[in-house]
């Protein structure tokens, strides 16, 4: 009797450290497409990171389990990596290259194969044909919702540049404030409401933005500002890269930053202002690259 109530013990011990790992634990099953062991395998693996999602996937029934925290991630952000691992959803249909290079033995077969797009002037004369003037203004702003949508950084994209600009001028405080917007912005984004490519791209360097932008907000040494600068534009640069601006941005690169080494970051001007020396060697530098749509 002793040594069953022991085994006891230690199974729910041993359950215990699994069911704590996540925090502000939300779950929820949705359907995701797949054949067999390897599918599950890869749709498991793509739907879980250590302490922020858990996927489990019944191969019989093509349902997906999915544990989260719900302050860090959502339902549909491990969806979008299910679905670049090649795994359409009921929510999100994955990328053609994504899903024709599985296997051949995890090429499901795919409800819906082709994404239905209106272009913009039949939804226009859709609209002219079926409804009030009223209406078509409603319909109007719901068209232009993609737009404001693929602009969900554009406020850290601003106090970035507003940030940089500080710098110029070797001001401190500004360029605190400037970084405390900075994450503001952050953590104003509604990664639901951006396209598959451009969440994926800005999950890679969230973390670390956040983490240069509050050394930045929470010092007045300008030395030490400029050094978590060099590692921030390192990430913007990755991510606006990975999400192009609607506008021309420059890169630009100066050789005599950290002794010799070189660092780098971004301009909306083409002119060399730079932000690691301002007044002491203000045009240092050069355009390496122009980044755009």
């Amino acid at each position: 009797m002793k040594s069953i109530i022991l085994m006891v013990s230690v199974g729910l011990f041993s359950i215990t450290p699994c069911q704590s790992q996540i925090k502000n634990a939300k779950s929820e099953t949705i359907k995701v497409y797949g054949n067999c062991d390897m599918c599950k395998s890869k749709i498991e693996k793509a739907g879980t990171e250590k302490g922020i999602s858990k996927t489990v996937w019944d191969e019989k029934t093509d349902m997906a389990t999915i544990s989260y925290n719900s302050k860090k991630t959502s339902t549909d952000a491990v969806l979008k990596k299910i679905a670049l691992a090649g795994y359409d959803s009921d929510n999100f249909l994955a990328p053609d290259g994504a899903y024709n290079v599985l296997p051949g033995c995890c090429k499901y077969d795919r409800v819906n194969k082709v994404a239905v797009i209106i272009p913009v002037k039949d939804q226009a004369m859709e609209m002219n044909i079926n409804h009030s003037e009223h209406n078509m203004k409603m319909d109007t702003a719901k068209m232009n919702m993609p737009l404001q949508e693929a602009n969900q950084l554009q406020a850290v994209y601003d106090n970035y540049f507003g940030l940089k600009d500080a710098l110029v001028k070797s001001d401190a405080i500004t360029a605190a404030s400037k970084a405390a917007a900075i994450l503001t912005a952050i953590n104003a984004v509604q990664m639901n409401k951006m396209k598959m490519e451009d969440h994926m791209a800005y999950m890679k360097v969230e973390a670390d933005l956040k983490k240069d932008a509050i050394t930045i907000s929470t010092k007045k040494d300008i030395a030490v500002q400029r050094e978590a600068f060099a590692n921030l534009s390192k990430n913007m640069i990755d991510l606006i890269k990975g999400v192009k601006p609607t506008e021309a941005v420059y890169l630009q690169h100066c050789p005599m930053y950290n002794d010799g080494k070189g660092a780098d970051w971004l301009s909306k001007e083409n002119g060399i202002k730079n932000p690691y020396y301002g007044n002491m060697m203000l045009n240092c530098g050069k355009t390496v690259e122009t980044i755009k749509q």
